[in-house]
């Protein structure tokens, strides 16, 4: 009679498992015939492979099952509606000004509507009307508010990262990329709120934004003068509250300043939507300033601190 081999004997085998020859024998828990798998193994190789259990070995349905972080928000849904309803509607509001204003400017009805419909991005709107209300040529002015709109541009390099939308799609959002859709999105976390949120700001502040701009061309002379109202500051309001509780850093701090002066103090000497683009210029100068403080720093070529 062949001799028992004891699970103790079995280098790696835990004290308490089913004898190999149990486990040949059937009366291991799952096993049949002596096989693992299909296929006859040794005794050794059996403690091996009820080690490698006793181990902790990662169920691979575990591991596939697990979800994907960059899809799993930490708010709930209506929390994340919330939000954005509330800068669609505050920032929509200031449709009425851009209505007035474009009215005033020479504009009819339907041209403001127009540039509301196609165009889509508040500060480029006001700088084509503003320039042209100031008796500006009608290219100069659209140049301007060209530049302006570029800034779009850069948001939706980031943009296309967070809501990693289908092809098929992404035309129709480019027309969403604007300051607040930027701005409510970089404050979720999660790719399920990072789309919600820009649906839902984007839609709402569309449809409000372009209804206010009728109703505000249609009476312009009725409202009169927009600054008693304050409906052209709603807008970088609500954006700059967006804004301040994503600055944290010392970093972050000196590139809003920085940009603040630059745009500030090229008002007066640049044309309209320059200033801003120039305030850009504020992330690689601090970027640099910082470079030069930080110990083993190639800033200077490699050639030492």
């Amino acid at each position: 009679m062949a001799e028992r081999t004891s699970s103790a004997e079995i280098p790696g085998c835990p004290a308490g498992a089913p004898d190999a020859a149990d486990r040949r024998d059937g009366a291991g828990p799952g096993r049949a015939g002596g096989s693992l798998g299909g296929q006859h193994v040794s005794a050794h190789e059996d403690g091996q492979a009820y080690a490698a259990d006793a181990a902790g070995r990662p169920d691979t349905a575990d591991v596939t099952d697990r979800p994907d972080t960059a899809t799993v928000s930490g708010r709930p849904d209506s929390a994340v509606v919330r939000d954005a309803l509330g800068v669609g509607v505050a920032v929509g509001l200031s449709g009425f000004a851009f209505g007035v204003t474009s009215a005033g400017s020479g504009l009819t009805v339907a041209q403001t509507c127009a540039l509301s419909l196609l165009a889509f991005t508040g500060a480029s709107q006001f700088a084509l009307v503003g320039a042209l209300a100031g008796g500006g040529n009608p290219l100069t002015a659209s140049v301007g508010a060209i530049f302006l709109s570029m800034r779009n541009a850069f948001y939706g390099l980031r943009l296309s990262q967070l809501l990693a939308l289908p092809r098929a799609v992404r035309p129709l959002a480019a027309h969403f990329v604007i300051d607040e859709t930027t701005a409510v999105s970089l404050a979720q976390s999660g790719r399920r709120a990072v789309r919600i949120g820009f649906a839902v700001t984007g839609i709402s502040l569309y449809l409000l934004w372009n209804l206010t701009t009728l109703l505000g061309a249609l009476g312009a002379e009725a409202i009169g003068d927009t600054d008693t109202w304050g409906l052209d500051a709603a807008g970088p309001a609500v954006f700059l509250a967006l804004l301040a509780p994503m600055v944290r850093t010392a970093t972050e701090r000196a590139v809003a300043a920085i940009a603040v002066l630059l745009g500030l103090g090229l008002l007066s000497v640049l044309p309209q939507g320059v200033p801003v683009l120039a305030a850009a210029l504020a992330v690689p100068m601090v970027l640099y300033g910082v470079r030069r403080k930080t110990p083993g720093s190639d800033v200077d070529g490699g050639k030492g601190r």
